[in-house]
């Protein structure tokens, strides 16, 4: 329900200046026909009541001239007393004028007019000894004017505060925005090179199969049936990475149910993967070999994939050969091949997402 009120006065603001028109012309109005007259004071007449509603209309503009409107309305209230119609009467416009005052952004002209007021205020009283300070014409005195400054300025604060925190709150959601797309962003290049990863080696096998049996299908059908199946397994294991990876992607953060990472254990299967009909891939150990963490082991297993699918893809070798170097220092890999290499030096190709 608040925020609704809300909504509709930001789309029509003037209601509330209307509203507080209206009640200050209505207030002043029942004053001024309701004060007592002294012996030395007019009694109320038309004159009295037209300055009483013309004070309550300058605070249509209150809100973009704040200081304008109580210049006009401090002057219209000195002509009511100038003219000697009872003291004090119509001070609601002039309550709302020294609060929209001290509620204005730029509020140090309307201070300056407010304390003119307040002095004039002060003088008029010392003046007529008759009205004390705190008699009962309170109302209209200067402890009431500056009360209502006071309000003006304690919501003026308030809403400081309040748009300080609005702003807060749209600059943390703005960052938490922009962390979540972040996290999406970057999550997209992991799964792009995870599956990558697991898919570049197995099609590559399954391209060289093919490109096998499509040459060797009438000559020599025997092969051609073998890269066919090589073909097929190729085929399978794919299916199964893809689904491992599906499966890792749903379950994230468990890893029970799921196979084990591969690593330096799994290069001879990765080699056999090529099958007979392709080039012939030797994997060779030198140093003493010794365990590695888990994440070295993946990062190696993936390093050598890539590196037999781009040897395979673009240098149509015989022969490749993988060295697992273990050193004093770390672990180092070798992928060597006599193929042709890439056409005038250049580079063979990309290395999936985000280059090996």
């Amino acid at each position: 329900m608040a925020h609704r009120w809300r909504d509709g006065i930001a789309r029509a603001p003037w209601v509330p200046d209307v509203a507080v028109c209206v009640l200050a012309a209505a207030g002043n109005v029942y004053r001024i026909g309701t004060a007592t007259t002294g012996s030395d004071e007019r009694g109320a007449d038309g004159r009295a009541f037209s300055l009483g509603i013309a004070m309550a209309v300058c605070l249509l503009g209150r809100r973009r001239w704040p200081a304008a409107v109580l210049a006009v309305v401090s002057g219209l209230w000195l002509v009511y007393h100038l003219l000697d119609y009872p003291g004090g009467a119509p001070a609601v416009a002039v309550w709302a004028a020294l609060y929209s005052v001290a509620c204005a952004e730029r509020r140090w002209a309307g201070f300056a007019v407010a304390g003119l007021l307040i002095a004039a205020d002060l003088a008029g009283r010392v003046k007529h000894s008759g009205a004390e300070v705190f008699g009962s014409v309170l109302d209209g005195s200067t402890v009431v004017f500056v009360a209502m400054l006071l309000l003006g300025d304690a919501v003026r604060s308030r809403r400081a505060r309040r748009a300080e925190y609005e702003g807060r709150i749209a600059a943390l959601a703005e960052r938490r925005e922009h962390e979540t797309a972040q996290r999406v962003a970057e999550e997209r290049i992991r799964i792009a090179r995870e599956l990558h990863d697991v898919s570049a080696h197995t099609i590559t096998v399954i391209g060289v199969q093919s490109s096998v049996a499509a040459e060797f299908l009438d000559d020599d059908p025997p092969r051609a049936r073998e890269a066919l199946g090589e073909v097929r397994r190729a085929t399978a294991e794919a299916l199964g990475e893809l689904r491992a990876t599906v499966r890792v992607l749903r379950e994230e953060g468990d890893p029970d149910g799921t196979a084990p990472a591969p690593g330096l254990a799994d290069l001879e299967r990765l080699a056999h993967g090529y099958g007979t009909t392709g080039p012939r891939i030797t994997v060779r150990t030198e140093g003493d070999a010794r365990p590695v963490p888990r994440l070295t082991g993946l990062t190696a297993y993936r390093i050598v994939q890539e590196a037999l699918a781009n040897a395979v893809r673009h240098g149509d070798p015989e022969t490749v050969e993988v060295v697992v170097r273990y050193g004093d220092g770390g672990l180092d890999l070798e992928v060597r091949d006599d193929g042709r290499g890439a056409p005038d030096g250049g580079r063979p190709g990309r290395a999936g997402p985000g280059g090996t």
